[in-house]
């Protein structure tokens, strides 16, 4: 018995040896909060202890069931058909050796109408669908199949190249859509689903994460605007136009373009951002056109001073003003502000060259494609919080942005001011005595429009439209307007003007074409 008490002792005894012997050991590395690699080799950066926290869920298990179920039924399949033109000089084609030697015509092949197809995601019960401008672009005839194979007609309701977004109506009621969510909000490494179409395959949902936002690709020149969501999910042809959504469901871009040697998925996919999108086809159905704010300013992402400056084969003047850019610039991150345009807002309320734009209503910004998202959310007469560094101090500016022609007016679908594409501004008495002329206006900006097809520039005085003289742009968008709604007989304008070196010019401009 004494026996048996003597090793239950021995074993409680080395027990709570150990116990003690783990339990400091515990202690020491929480105090010293350096945690120990696998290898066994301790670390020596500073860094605080993490413990793994066994409530966090693996991402193989997130459960993407309710998302796709929830989406599938919001997005289309659009077919877009390009009606055959006939080739110049008629049908009727002769061979010349079987006219010279067989003397007998044969008739040309005819011309197959071009099919194209997409995606789309249906925004509204009444029938409104967002998809790619790209997807509709030159169709003659566009067809929507719905999630259960009903097939409508669509019209196009308006669509804008700058973001390639097009909004389209069917004759639909009672469907289902997918709502809006909040694109500002995703965060890289965020589970999203791409929802579409791809090779004609319908209902196809992929899955992948975050990538990037505000990616640029520099894919058509400098009107286009760029601020893509990067993700990995899946995207082929026949996507495009289809729905980025979060796993809550939400639709938060409108999925674009691919990055591929071969035209086929190879690990990358953009999407436009719903904030931008929805704010694209708010503007199209409710004013026929685009309402695109601008700041008015000569822009260039601070990363890029650098990148430019190694560039092989730099002339000098460049290189002068790169390195004056960088010296100015006190922050790594940011939009530098590197001229001015025309009638700029943000230079009227005390923005300098040399600024480094930081953040827009709060937003940081890290680059001039996110600069540009931010900034086409609003509309012109909308007001914004503009955040520079001005050689390492931080200054606020109210900026009161403008449109493209700049004024600060809504502009409407098929409206005078869209249809010529230009700004006007009245003579000051002090031109007209210099110019030796009593009335005109002065052509002060040029947009994509009538006015800059025709050749005008900016500068010219116009003095006279269809016998008619010229004192005010009233007087202009008069005249175009009565042409546009039918009430003159006139199919175009008749202008006469000149340029500021005396040069007299006449345009003729076909408004019906």
């Amino acid at each position: 018995m004494k026996k048996m008490w003597k090793n239950m002792l021995g074993v409680v005894l080395v027990a709570a040896i150990s116990s003690g012997a783990a339990i400091g050991t515990s202690a020491y590395m929480m105090k010293s909060e350096q945690p120990v690699f696998a290898t066994g080799v301790e670390n020596t950066f500073k860094q605080p202890l993490r413990l793994a926290n066994y409530n966090s869920v693996a991402a193989e298990n997130t459960d993407f069931t309710k998302a796709a179920e929830n989406t599938v039924h919001g997005v289309v399949h659009i077919k877009a058909v390009a009606n055959a033109k006939e080739p110049d000089g008629g049908g009727q084609y002769v061979d010349p050796f079987e006219f010279f030697f067989g003397n007998r015509g044969f008739q040309r092949p005819q011309p197959q109408p071009r099919v194209g197809s997409g995606s789309g995601v249906v925004i509204s019960t009444d029938g409104y669908i967002i998809t790619n401008n790209h997807v509709i672009e030159g169709a003659d005839e566009l067809e929507v199949t719905l999630n259960d194979n009903r097939k409508f007609a669509a019209k196009v309701i308006g669509a804008d190249p700058s973001t390639d977004i097009a909004l389209l109506k069917i004759d639909a009621k009672d469907l289902s859509i997918i709502p809006f969510g909040d694109s500002e909000k995703l965060k890289v490494g965020e589970w999203v689903l791409a929802v579409g179409n791809p090779f004609n395959l319908t209902s196809t949902v992929t899955a992948g994460i975050v990538s990037a936002k505000g990616r640029g690709l520099s894919m058509g020149g400098g009107s286009k605007i760029e601020s893509f969501i990067q993700t990995d999910a899946a995207v082929n042809p026949g996507n495009s136009g289809g729905a980025l959504v979060n796993t809550k469901g939400e639709l938060v871009g409108i999925n674009t373009a691919i990055y591929s040697h071969t035209g086929n998925f190879a690990g990358y996919s953009f999407a436009v951002p719903i904030s931008i999108a929805s704010k694209v086809a708010s503007d199209l159905k409710q004013f026929g056109t685009v309402q695109r704010a601008m700041l008015g300013v000569n822009i260039l992402s601070v990363s890029d001073i650098s990148e430019r400056l190694s560039m092989p084969n730099l002339d000098a003047k460049s290189k002068s003003e790169l390195e004056a850019m960088k010296s100015k610039t006190k922050v790594s991150e940011g939009v530098y502000i590197a001229g001015f345009g025309e009638r700029s807002s943000a230079k009227e309320a005390g923005i300098e060259i040399g600024d480094v734009i930081i953040a827009v209503n709060g937003t940081k910004v890290k680059s001039a494609n996110v600069l540009q998202e931010q900034i086409s959310k609003y509309r012109p007469g909308d007001k914004v919080e503009i955040q520079v560094d001005r050689n390492g101090t931080v200054k606020m500016f109210t900026v009161e942005l403008r449109n493209m022609q700049g004024g600060t007016q809504i502009i409407k679908g098929g409206d005078s001011t869209e249809v010529l594409g230009a700004a006007f501004k009245v003579l000051t008495d002090k031109q007209k005595l210099q110019l030796g002329v009593s009335y005109g206006i002065e052509v002060t900006g040029l947009t994509k429009g009538k006015l800059q097809d025709a050749g005008i520039k900016k500068g010219f005085i116009i003095m006279i439209v269809n016998n008619q003289q010229i004192s005010t742009p009233e007087d202009l968008e008069k005249i175009v307007e009565s042409i546009l709604q039918g009430r003159s007989e006139d199919q175009g304008l008749f202008i006469k003007g000149f340029y500021p070196n005396g040069r007299t010019k006449y345009y003729a401009i076909d408004l019906a074409e």
